[in-house]
């Protein structure tokens, strides 16, 4: 035979060749430098050597099985993103509203510095309808209901007396939204703070008839539900300031009549604190 091979191991190899005589001829090839040499050098008939030939393939496999996880998680962590970023840019309004009302007030022998300076404990719940105790100093109220845009809604207010000079400071401590199953899926996408605080002007001149006062404020921060996103956001804060503005001006005179029946019950010798009111607005 004529032809040289190359065969190809993984720390060496060997070349074979047949001499003249018929003796073969070995001749170790060690590392990369052997394999380089043999593969260099000339070929009789031209043909590629073995060594070439035999060399494993490149790990395009595992490779490309690293860069499609990498796609895929970088793909995950993008999407997490976008859509928690989407979540936290949801458009928001703010409505704030603030009014303030007194109302004269007749006084009796026992005077009204005194009916507005006892403890949360003994005070009435004026409608019981519309307000229900839950401990000496925390009230729940059911609010009137009221349309906002196309929706009905009804919220429902806790919330904590706490006494000061001539009277109270009444302070909203959670608010519960109840109408449709829209209005309802609003109630962990808003937060509302309300501030009531009511005294009397504690005059000492003896005079017959007293300011009783009522000066309460409303703030309100919602994410727009969805339907109303096309909406100018100042349209949506325009109208929610309206409303509130609409509940204060219905309320307060209504609740310091409240009072003012109340004292009266109590200055003429009434203690049973019946509540008075009757559901009506």
């Amino acid at each position: 035979m004529r032809n040289s091979k190359l065969l190809s191991a993984p720390h060496g190899s060997i070349s074979s060749s047949h001499s003249k005589s018929g003796k073969v001829q070995r001749s170790p090839c060690r590392g990369g430098d052997a394999t380089a040499a043999c593969s260099h050098s000339p070929r009789p008939n031209g043909r590629r050597p073995m060594a070439a030939s035999l060399r494993p393939p490149p790990p395009v496999a595992s490779a490309l099985r690293r860069s499609r996880a990498a796609v895929v998680v970088c793909a995950s962590s993008s999407s997490s993103s976008s859509s928690s970023s989407a979540v936290s840019s949801a458009p928001k309004a703010r409505f704030v509203a603030r009014r303030s009302e007194s109302a004269s007030v007749r006084q009796l022998d026992r005077p009204l510095a005194e009916y507005m300076g006892l403890p949360a404990s003994q005070y009435s719940v004026l409608d019981a309808e519309r307000i229900e105790r839950v401990d000496e100093s925390t009230f729940r109220c059911y609010v009137y209901r009221f349309r906002f845009f196309a929706l009905e809604v009804c919220p429902v207010l806790l919330v904590r007396v706490d006494e000061e000079p001539n009277g109270c400071c009444i302070r909203l401590l959670s608010c519960k939204l109840e109408g449709s199953p829209l209005v309802e899926a609003q109630n962990d996408k808003f937060s509302a703070s309300m501030v009531n605080k009511v005294f009397c002007n504690n005059s000492s001149d003896g005079s017959t008839f007293q300011q009783l006062t009522s000066d309460a404020t409303i703030e309100v921060t919602i994410d727009i539900p969805f339907p109303f996103q096309a909406l100018p956001v100042e349209a949506i804060e325009s109208s929610g300031r309206q409303v509130l503005e609409q509940l204060l001006r219905a309320m307060l005179p209504r609740f310091l009549k409240q009072l003012d029946k109340d004292y009266q019950a109590w200055a003429s010798g009434d203690s049973s604190r019946k509540p008075l009111g009757t559901g009506e607005i």
